[in-house]
């Protein structure tokens, strides 16, 4: 199952990681992606949107 991984910075300036592992979720944020974000994401680089990172773990 493919997880997806989003690191932010808190408010308080600690930096916070979610672990996304709901099919239908993943999904979603998926759609918000630009194709070329997409890519990266499917290769397993590490991609930056505005002030998060994210990265796709594929089964």
């Amino acid at each position: 199952m493919p997880v997806l991984l989003r690191k932010f910075k808190l408010p308080n300036g600690v930096m916070h990681q979610d672990r996304i592992d709901d099919p239908e979720r993943i999904e979603r944020y998926m759609k918000l992606f630009e194709k070329e974000d997409v890519k990266k994401l499917q290769t397993g680089k590490w991609v930056w949107i505005e002030k998060d990172e994210w990265k796709l773990i594929p089964d």
